[in-house]
């Protein structure tokens, strides 16, 4: 993915380029191109820190993504709101485990091991 300058781009606009990632994560999965998931993850890293470090932390408008079709994009909107909005995030989180749509289905189930355990706190 073409590198943008995210400082410039409206939240709208972070919230459909962090559907577009999600949207790639999910192809390179079924891919198997493990490496280009891998670098897609530290681009959505930084959509998200930009929608955090702006007033009053907008990473709330990735919840618009829990409707999505896709389900990795649906999986990756609530693990980055779930310290915005820990219920909704959590029961999407939920919904996604139950759902046996491998593999956000295992990703779900072991993130919601973690989060109860205390290994994985949301910040």
């Amino acid at each position: 993915m073409k590198r943008i300058s995210l400082d410039k781009m409206t939240t709208s606009e972070l919230v459909a380029r962090f559907a577009q990632i999600a949207v790639a994560q999910d192809e390179a999965l079924l891919g198997g191109e493990i490496a280009k998931f891998n670098r897609l993850f530290g681009v959505m890293e930084e959509v998200s820190n930009e929608l955090k470090s702006r007033e009053g932390d907008q990473r709330r408008a990735l919840m618009s993504l829990y409707q999505s079709p896709n389900m990795q994009v649906r999986l990756k909107a609530a693990k980055h709101t779930l310290a915005v909005s820990p219920a909704e995030a959590r029961m999407q989180i939920q919904e996604i485990a139950e759902s046996q749509w491998f593999p956000q289905a295992g990703d779900a189930g072991m993130c919601l091991v973690l989060l109860d355990d205390g290994t994985f706190k949301p910040s």
